[in-house]
């Protein structure tokens, strides 16, 4: 298979770290990976502030591409990186080859995280992360995830994604349903997709974090995806 690139994007509380098992394999195969940490989270907590939302998360990746001069990119977004990764292809669609949905939230146009998925909001600037056992983690990872998820700007979940609608360019659309974790608003959006001729969608037997629970089954889709 010709080298590509690949984009990761990770999701909320996270960081580039869930992505190593994955990214290694990619990357022993022979493709460029990419695994940065949004702003505000993880290595970069030391910027979290007010004034992180989710336009500077979708900057994170638009400027990513920009200055490492990237192109037909296989661009994955993981739960609520789906928001990101929806945002970055309406600013420079002409740059990517695929999205890729796992197990994410695929937005429309004027919508938030909180219009998708309702939250009870903390007053503080952040949200606490869930506890791996939420997600269904494999036992053996759920302590030291627990260890190194961070506080989540509250922004980036309340801020409404605004989309011109060139995200629509992007023709090659995948979404990965990680069917061991039961969830209204990711079945919705694999349903809807499935339900779609333009899309591809997958099943696969693991709990949310696929990242980490399947990440040989996990490279293989993704290098399908390319």
């Amino acid at each position: 298979m010709e080298p590509r690139v690949l984009v990761l994007v990770h999701g909320a509380w996270h960081g580039g770290w869930c992505w190593r098992r994955v990214a290694d394999r990619l990357t022993s195969a022979g493709h460029r990976v990419f695994t940065p940490t949004l702003t505000g989270l993880a290595d970069r907590s030391h910027l979290a502030s007010e004034r992180v939302n989710l336009s500077t998360h979708v900057t994170d990746i638009v400027n990513l591409i920009r200055w490492e001069g990237l192109s037909d990119i296989v661009l994955c977004g993981h739960s609520y990186g789906g928001m990101v990764i929806t945002g970055v292809a309406d600013r420079a669609p002409g740059q990517i080859a695929s999205l890729v949905y796992l197990d994410a939230y695929v937005p429309e146009n004027g919508q938030s995280l909180v219009d998708i998925r309702p939250l009870d909001l903390p007053t503080a600037l952040a949200l606490p992360p869930f506890p791996a056992d939420y997600f269904n983690v494999n036992e053996k990872d759920r302590a030291w995830v627990d260890r190194q998820c961070t506080a989540h700007p509250i922004a980036c979940a309340t801020e409404r994604l605004g989309l011109t609608g060139a995200y629509r360019g992007v023709r090659r659309r995948i979404f990965i349903r990680a069917i061991n974790y039961p969830s209204p608003h990711f079945e919705a959006a694999y349903q809807r997709a499935k339900a779609n001729p333009a899309w591809v969608t997958h099943e696969v037997a693991c709990g949310h974090e696929v990242m980490l629970d399947m990440p040989e089954l996990l490279a293989e889709l993704l290098e399908a995806a390319c």
